[in-house]
C-alpha cells in the first residue's frame, strides 16, 4: 500500500490549480512554509484541502495535517479502503484532497535484471502529460478525522488498481480527476460515483532511488 509520496509543488501552484477549477482556497491557519521533499511519510504533516465549515471563509481550506491516525493496537491508519463507504462531511471528519507531485509503490525486482538486492524497487507514479489528473500535480482522495490521540489527521483512500498500476501493485490510491475536485469536497455526491481506478495512460511510472 502507499506509504510514501513526493511533494515538490509550491503553495502558490496548489492555489492556482484550484482556482482554475473555480475553487478558491482559504488559509485559516496561515500560509504554510512548505519545504519541497521527495519523501512524505506516515506521521509527517503535509497540506490537505477540505471543504470550509458552513459560514467560515471561502469554499475550501488548505491546512497541514498528519498523515495517519492510530488504529487498533496503535497501528497507523494511512490507507483506507473506499469500497462500500460514502464519507459524508461532518464537523469532526470528512472528505479531503491531498496535493502531491506523485506517489510511490514498491515491488520485487523484475526477473532477469541481474539485481541481487533483496530490497524492493521503489516506483514513482506521476501524472502523464495531458492527464485528466492535471498538469504539474495530482490530488489523492482522502478522509480527515479528529481523534483524541493526534488531533486532526488524514488517510488516503484506496481502490482497485487501474491499468497503469495493476502490473506493479494490487491496490492503488484513489486519484481524483480535476473536474471532480469540487464535487468530492462538497460531499453531496455519493463516493461510488466519483471513486474509480485511474484510466490507462494517465500515469507515468519510473524506478526511483530509495530514500535514506
Amino acid at each position: 500500500m502507499c506509504n510514501e509520496a513526493a511533494r515538490q509543488i509550491a503553495v502558490g501552484e496548489i492555489g492556482e490549480g484550484f482556482a482554475q477549477m473555480r475553487i478558491p482556497l482559504d488559509f485559516p491557519e496561515g500560509l504554510p512554509n512548505l519545504e519541497p521533499t521527495d519523501s512524505v511519510r506516515i506521521t509527517d504533516a503535509t497540506p490537505i484541502v477540505r471543504a470550509a465549515p458552513s459560514g467560515e471563509g471561502m469554499g475550501a481550506q488548505l491546512v497541514q495535517r498528519r498523515w495517519s491516525w492510530p488504529g487498533q493496537g496503535g497501528r497507523p491508519i494511512y490507507n483506507y479502503r473506499s469500497e462500500g463507504r460514502d464519507f459524508r462531511n461532518a464537523p469532526t471528519q470528512g472528505r479531503c484532497l491531498i496535493p502531491l507531485d506523485g506517489f510511490y509503490e514498491f515491488r520485487e525486482p523484475a526477473p532477469g535484471t541481474g539485481t541481487k538486492s533483496k530490497r524492493k524497487e521503489r516506483l514513482l507514479f506521476t501524472p502523464a502529460p495531458g492527464s485528466v489528473l492535471g498538469d504539474g500535480f495530482l490530488c489523492v482522495a482522502g478522509l480527515w478525522r479528529a481523534v483524541p490521540e493526534t488531533g486532526e489527521a488524514f488517510t488516503m483512500l484506496t481502490c482497485e488498481p487501474g491499468p497503469d498500476v495493476a502490473p506493479h501493485h494490487r491496490r492503488q490510491v484513489v486519484l481524483m480527476p480535476r473536474t471532480s475536485w469540487a464535487a468530492w469536497l462538497r460531499g453531496d455526491v455519493p463516493a461510488r460515483e466519483l471513486i474509480a481506478p485511474t484510466p490507462a495512460g494517465m500515469l507515468d511510472v519510473r524506478v526511483a532511488p530509495r530514500s535514506a
